[in-house]
């Protein structure tokens, strides 16, 4: 029989708050996270607009800000959200042999230091011509090697085992959109199998710069309503044209039942269910007929012994761009059958915008809160009916009824799938 994996511990730093009840208020109120950009100057680029982490500092968590003033802006977020899941569990307190606690995160690259690179690039130009040797010896003149090291994806995870002394696996995947999600499914398999007893596990990422931006622009992703930034991120409505790059991090605690139960932790929810598929099919398109999203889903379901109709809400990966919510809306009514049109699904995305390797964590805990308050956050800016997407999306105002589980969508670019199945714990 193997080992049965709760939620111990939350943490959350995002558009909408700096803490779990911040950002579930304002979830349940509706608010939206989106204004002007003002990380760095997109006055002239297509999309002018994003979800920016607001008045937080690494100082708030008692860090020192002259240590952590080199280090990735992912990296802070995920030591303040990890900080905040770390104490709401108590973990540290409870005795456990550091070798049992690990780390397990979905984080993308870190801080682009864009004034150096365009100096680098301003050297390396002459004549018209690109001189690689010019170009290379300003680097070395310039750039600080600590700072390039914490674009790596893997420094949040390095630093998280060295805040908290947790001495057991160590990984970091980067599954674009499915990253954080990925990472918790797989931190829950590890300590499913007994290799560890708990696990710190999340995602964080910013990609509110300049490279984020063009490349998103270049596949006509982002939505460019720069006039109404609160209205850009409308996901299933008619008039959606892309989403919104938001950033921040968020952490839970993983940990085997009984060994939770014996110390007498609060437990926040179960990981009931896993799926995990890949579409094969293209790098950036999501299959037209949804078959890894499909997939995900069942399996997932499978995999918490459940059937379709035993989940109460799904907290949709909705994007706000056309395919992908055309096509999750198409997948999710062949995943639920005769029930699809009496199950709940919203997509926060509309008022937190993207969170990218950081969405689908932030995402569960959005599950957590629903079923501990059985409310359902809504899908703000939908006004305009889309007739391939036709289910019921919670439309602009949360919804007060009952949720024991629920389902967890995140789809990431490159065809990567992962659903979560949580619940209410039963003992």
């Amino acid at each position: 029989m193997r080992r049965r994996v709760v939620i111990t511990g939350v943490g959350s730093i995002n558009p909408m708050g700096n803490d779990v009840e911040t950002v579930w208020s304002g979830l349940k109120e509706g608010q939206s996270g989106v204004a002007y950009t003002t990380i760095f100057d997109a006055s002239r680029f297509p999309t002018q607009i994003s979800a920016e982490v607001k008045n937080w500092n690494i100082t708030d968590i008692g860090e020192d800000a002259e240590i952590w003033k080199h280090r990735g802006r992912h990296s802070r977020f995920a030591a303040g959200a990890a900080r905040q899941a770390i104490d709401s569990s108590g973990i540290l307190d409870s005795g456990i042999d550091p070798i049992r606690l690990g780390v397990y995160l979905g984080s993308g690259e870190g801080s682009q230091d864009f004034n150096n690179f365009t100096s680098m690039m301003a050297a390396g130009l002459e004549n018209g011509d690109f001189d690689i040797a010019k170009f290379t010896k300003k680097g070395l003149e310039i750039l600080n090697p600590h700072v390039e090291l914490e674009q790596e994806p893997n420094m949040p995870a390095a630093h998280l085992a060295g805040m908290f002394n947790a001495q057991g696996p160590n990984l970091n995947c980067l599954t674009a959109c499915a990253a954080s999600s990925q990472a918790i499914g797989e931190a829950t398999e590890i300590i499913r199998r007994g290799d560890a007893d708990a696990m710190i596990s999340g995602g964080t990422h910013s990609m509110v710069h300049p490279f984020g931006v063009t490349g998103f622009n270049l596949l006509t992703a982002l939505s460019t309503n720069n006039d109404n930034p609160t209205k850009a991120s409308r996901p299933f409505d008619r008039l959606r044209d892309g989403f919104v790059l938001g950033e921040g991090a968020a952490m839970i605690v993983l940990e085997e039942l009984e060994h939770a139960k014996q110390r007498g932790a609060h437990i926040y929810g179960e990981i009931l269910g896993y799926g995990s598929t890949a579409d094969a099919y293209r790098i950036t398109d999501i299959h037209p007929e949804g078959r890894g999203a499909i997939g995900c889903m069942r399996m997932a379901i499978q995999d918490a012994g459940l059937q379709p109709s035993d989940i109460d809400y799904v907290n949709a990966h909705g994007t706000s761009t056309t395919v992908n919510d055309k096509v999750e809306t198409k997948s999710c009514r062949e995943v639920f059958g005769e029930h699809a049109l009496e199950t709940p699904i919203s997509s926060t995305k509309s008022m937190m915008g993207h969170l990218i390797a950081a969405a689908g964590v932030t995402e569960l805990i959005v599950c957590l809160m629903a079923i501990r308050d059985n409310v359902l956050p809504p899908t703000i800016n939908y006004e305009n009916p889309d007739p391939a997407c036709d289910l019921d999306y919670i439309p602009n105002v949360a919804r007060e009824t009952k949720c024991d589980v629920a389902l967890n969508n995140s789809f990431g670019f490159g065809g990567q799938n992962i659903t979560l199945v949580v619940g209410r714990f039963r003992d």
